[in-house]
């Protein structure tokens, strides 16, 4: 028998959780994805060498439809964490949950660390962990009402999904090891588990393509955040699990991932996680790879709890109310951006320490470019080390700004005119590449915010040794 919708009390924390993420938008300041992500969407492609295009092109569609703010960019993040908390709630609803069930799991999920941050800003997770959700809601409705059609509808959730992100094939090959392991095996003799893997291909097979044609940048992008970043990402990995949406969160995740395991009909969603966990620690990839499916072991958890004692269900929503507190003052933008220095902030919420500052960066390098003797300043290019600042730069109308950070190498080189360069964060062995450099000013983003840009020198070199035509290769660089 299907359980009451609980459309009310998850509707208002729904509309709650975008109206509070999107009203606190203009805060601090745009985070440098949400830079970059304004740069592509002025050069709309079907795919990018780190990303494929959705995220993109919905920063597109928001500057077009909203303006060119910070606000205009998180109007679709925000929108997506409530399509998310309703998703969440109709995952407890499927797996027994009463109304309370499905409020618990909607109001845990939507004060989530993670969640703030992912409907705060414009990131790549903002969209991922309503596809994930979605998808595991069709999973389920396919092994726990036998109705198998509902795999055509997990089939093209996960094919739309990965115009977002590739990663969802990690929670298809947790799926199917989990149906592998864990049963029920029946879904592989029948046609429709085939059917929706079918549809999810056809769906993905225009932005496979674009991969295959372009030399598979995707693999290229993985293996060099793994070279890079793998080992610190595998010794956080543990540690983010049980914080990334906050401790209450991950402790009743777990108690729902205990529920899931005993239930013989949805085991294999238990087994999805652990395979996941291990994929990503082998691949040295983000501890944030797991989170669509902590979502679901915690509305579990959510509908268990539901049916425990009074007492338990009111401790069980103080716990997640101190959550929800503490999530919130690290995830969102209320501490004031002058006191973020003396917060421990900064050091746990990497979105909020590379959302302050950027206006002064772009004022310190256009500062340079001014000083600069009027013949010098026509033949001046710019040259950043990631893409957050050259998006700075784009942001506030300087022109001839290059970089070689993923796709924005594809957009140079500089032209042959452009003997006198001014370099931000690119290194000692970059300057080398010119005759004589010297530096001209240093960041500073008026809150002490030890972010990338703080401190850095802004350097003037002229005369490269060697054209950039045939320097520009070595500028390339993923991360």
């Amino acid at each position: 028998m299907e359980r009451p919708w609980a459309w009310r009390p998850v509707t208002v924390i729904a509309v709650l959780t975008a109206g509070a993420t999107l009203a606190l938008s203009p805060w601090y300041g745009y985070h440098r994805d949400e830079l970059y992500f304004r740069v592509l969407a002025g050069r709309p492609a079907w795919g990018y060498v780190d990303q494929p295009p959705l995220t993109p092109m919905l920063g597109k569609a928001a500057l077009w439809l909203f303006g060119d703010t910070v606000t205009a960019l998180r109007v679709f993040p925000a929108l997506a964490m409530a399509v998310l908390v309703v998703l969440v709630a109709l995952v407890a609803r499927e797996l027994g949950g009463d109304r309370r069930a499905q409020a618990m799991a909607a109001a845990g999920v939507a004060t989530g660390a993670y969640t703030l941050i992912a409907g705060h800003t414009l990131l790549t997770v903002s969209f991922d962990l309503p596809f994930w959700t979605a998808a595991i809601l069709f999973a389920l409705r396919a092994l726990l009402r036998d109705q198998p059609r509902w795999w055509l509808a997990a089939g093209a959730v996960i094919g739309l999904a990965t115009y977002n992100k590739h990663l969802v094939v990690l929670l298809v090959l947790g799926l199917v090891a989990g149906l592998l392991i864990a049963g029920p095996r029946r879904p592989f003799a029948g046609p429709w588990l085939w059917a929706g893997a079918l549809v999810a291909a056809v769906a993905a097979a225009p932005n496979l393509l674009y991969q295959a044609t372009h030399g598979w940048p995707q693999l290229t992008m993985a293996a060099a955040l793994s070279a890079d970043e793998g080992a610190e990402l595998r010794v956080l990995f543990v540690p983010m699990q049980l914080t990334l949406f906050g401790p209450v969160v991950s402790v009743i995740a777990a108690y729902g991932f205990a529920r899931l395991w005993r239930d013989r009909r949805v085991r294999a969603l238990a087994v999805a996680y652990p395979v996941t966990a291990a994929l990503t620690l082998v691949s040295g990839g983000r501890f944030d790879y797991t989170a669509g499916l902590i979502v679901a072991l915690f509305a579990a958890g959510c509908v268990g709890l539901s049916r425990a004692r009074a007492g338990r269900v009111r401790l069980a929503w103080a716990f997640l109310a101190v959550n929800a507190l503490v999530s919130v003052v690290l995830a969102l933008p209320v501490v004031p951006a002058g006191e973020l220095a003396r917060t421990p902030v900064p050091a746990i919420n990497e979105v909020a320490r590379e959302s302050v500052g950027w206006p002064r960066f772009a004022a310190a390098v256009g500062g340079v470019l001014r000083a600069l003797p009027l013949d010098e300043r026509a033949r001046a290019v710019i040259v950043t080390g990631n893409y957050g600042e050259y998006g700075a730069l784009d942001r506030a109308g300087l022109t001839r700004v290059y970089s070689g950070h993923n796709q924005l190498w594809e957009y140079g080189p500089p032209p042959a005119d452009g003997t006198v360069a001014i370099l931000v964060n690119v290194g000692p062995r970059a300057r080398e590449l010119f005759a004589a450099c010297e530096e001209k000013a240093r960041v500073d983003n008026g809150v002490d915010v030890g972010n990338e840009e703080q401190g850095m020198p802004v350097w003037v070199c002229r005369d490269p040794v060697r054209p950039w035509s045939a320097t520009w290769p070595m500028w390339r660089h993923f991360s």
